[in-house]
């Protein structure tokens, strides 16, 4: 039996995903505007730059980014012709690729970041009080947390 969303679930499910999309869309449009790379390419940028030695595993890499493979795939590629990032096979099991960042893609994040940044704080945070700030993460916690029912 189908359990129907009842009206207030209705309304914030639809504003939460308005919000997204929103969001979403400000943050790749002044991305593209001020460093000429869309977010999901920054997304990639900003992973490869926290793990040890700015170096994942293709596979980790997508899982990390909740992307498909192809998708990841396609943006190294992207990102490789830029110069920001290299495939480096692995030796121990020829499956296996290793993205690594390289210093001009951690110079073009680190060029990018200030922007970005304050870009989350003027279409997110500047917008939410302290309160609303820790709801939202415990409610993002719970929902990420949640592995099926």
């Amino acid at each position: 039996m189908t359990r129907w969303l009842d009206d207030d679930e209705q309304r914030t499910w639809r504003a939460f995903m308005a919000t997204s999309q929103l969001v979403h869309e400000e943050l790749d449009r002044q991305l593209q505007r001020d460093s000429g790379m869309p977010h999901a390419y920054y997304a990639v940028l900003v992973k490869l730059s926290e793990a040890p030695d700015r170096t994942l595993r293709m596979s980790e890499l997508a899982t990390e980014l909740n992307s498909s493979q192809s998708r990841l795939s396609h943006a190294v590629a992207r990102l490789e012709e830029r110069g920001w990032v290299r495939r480096r096979p692995c030796a121990a099991d020829k499956r296996v690729s290793w993205a690594v960042l390289t210093d001009e893609g951690f110079a073009a994040l680190a060029s990018a970041a200030p922007g970005h940044t304050e870009a989350v704080r003027r279409s997110f945070f500047d917008r939410l009080t302290p309160e609303q700030v820790r709801q939202l993460a415990e409610i993002c916690g719970a929902v990420l947390g949640k592995t099926g029912s």
